[in-house]
């Protein structure tokens, strides 16, 4: 089983991301990142659901994230859809309105290694903010090599959620 601890500093932001990789193995992962955003949790919720306004475009497909939309309803799609092309990232499992949003989300190139993926998102007031954590777990085959790919899909959702909490 691998473990890493990361933590970095938000740029714009006085808070603190905390990632982990739980557990690792070759037909399975799980992660968890959570950081506190000074937004509110109505307005953190807002920023949220229009995934174009903080993914990163390096992790797109179009290579821009103006192409992203989430369609927040159960059996929704969180989608990338350009000129030449679309694909569906994540379909929505839950929605809990300003508190979680449950996706079964195998983004990238966990598509193309047939893994079940499950990113819960939740958001908890704290303090004068909100506290947003998100949890992933991935299930596959041992040939999926999830322990190899943990640490890249943990950076992503690190990245992710750093971008998520930052005030515009």
């Amino acid at each position: 089983m691998k473990r890493v601890l990361i933590s970095s500093l938000f740029l714009a932001s006085s808070a603190a991301a905390h990632a982990e990789v739980l557990a690792a193995g070759p037909d399975h992962y799980e992660l968890k990142q959570a950081a506190v955003s000074a937004l509110s949790p109505g307005e953190l919720w807002d920023r949220l659901i229009h995934p174009e306004v903080w993914w990163h475009p390096d992790h797109t497909y179009s290579g821009a994230a103006e192409h992203l939309s989430l369609d927040l309803k159960a059996g929704g799609l969180w989608k990338e859809a350009w000129d030449d092309g679309s694909v569906a990232h994540g379909t929505v499992l839950t929605v809990l309105n300003g508190k979680m949003l449950r996706l079964d989300a195998p983004f990238g190139p966990l598509q193309d290694k047939g893994v079940n993926v499950v990113w819960t998102i939740t958001l908890a007031a704290e303090g004068e903010g909100t506290r947003v954590t998100f949890n992933e777990t991935a299930n596959g085959t041992a040939a999926s090599a999830l322990d190899d790919l943990a640490p890249a899909v943990d950076y992503v959702k690190t990245e992710a959620i750093t971008r998520l909490v930052r005030p515009d």
